[in-house]
């Protein structure tokens, strides 16, 4: 015979009551855990969408904002072409159609001894502004009577203009091309030919850059 009483029914009974009680209490306990652990996923997953949305929409206002920036640069550049020509006016064009030119300042070299003219609102050269100067400077300066080809008088050309609203000035250096012939007794006539831009230059330096240029075009 066994020396170990038997338990009692009842204390079995309750013995394993208590065993059941605590194996569910531990099921309530991991099954509260996972759920914890779900609901931390899922904020930290929708968290992390929302910094890969947040950043991307950075990303995107930063672009927009580099492509602004780029496209008002594009929009500041401008570059004057002939929109037609005569023998006496040259009508100017910019490059661009968006830009809109308000009004221009011409300054000549000091050699032709002329004012610089200004334009409004309607972007030309005239012939009549500089043609007898003209004259007088080349005869000064000993050249030709007649072209052989298109001759080039230095200018530079301030241009006020808008863009979107926004604006702008410009100051180049250009050339004019014109031809001159004639005779002694009908006297000499200029033609324009045509406008080409040299570079762009800073307001300061707009007329010494004209009579630079005039020197060396004129230079024997």
């Amino acid at each position: 015979m066994s020396d170990t009483p038997e338990m009692p029914k009842e204390a079995a009974k309750e013995e394993r009551a208590a065993e059941a009680a605590a194996i569910r209490r531990r099921w309530i306990t991991l099954g509260e855990v996972l759920a914890v652990l779900a609901v931390s996923i899922s904020a930290l997953t929708l968290y992390l969408n929302w910094a890969d949305k947040k950043d991307e929409r950075a990303d995107k206002a930063a672009e927009r904002a580099a492509e602004s920036r780029k496209a008002s640069s594009r929009a500041a550049i401008l570059i004057l072409n002939a929109e037609s020509v005569k023998d006496d006016r040259i009508a100017l064009k910019t490059a661009d159609p968006d830009q809109l030119i308000q009004s221009q300042t011409i300054i000549f070299p000091r050699a032709l001894g002329i004012a610089p003219v200004d334009t409004t609102g309607d972007p030309r050269i005239e012939a009549g502004w500089f043609e007898s100067a003209l004259k007088k400077a080349r005869a000064k300066a000993k050249l030709p009577d007649d072209s052989v080809g298109d001759e080039r008088l230095p200018i530079v050309i301030t241009t006020r203009f808008v863009v979107g609203g926004d604006a702008h000035e410009n100051v180049a250096l250009y050339d004019i091309g014109y031809g001159i012939k004639g005779g002694w007794i009908a006297g000499h006539s200029v033609a324009l030919r045509g406008i080409s831009r040299v570079a762009t230059v800073k307001a300061d330096a707009a007329q010494p850059s004209a009579d630079a240029r005039w020197a060396r075009l004129t230079k024997s």
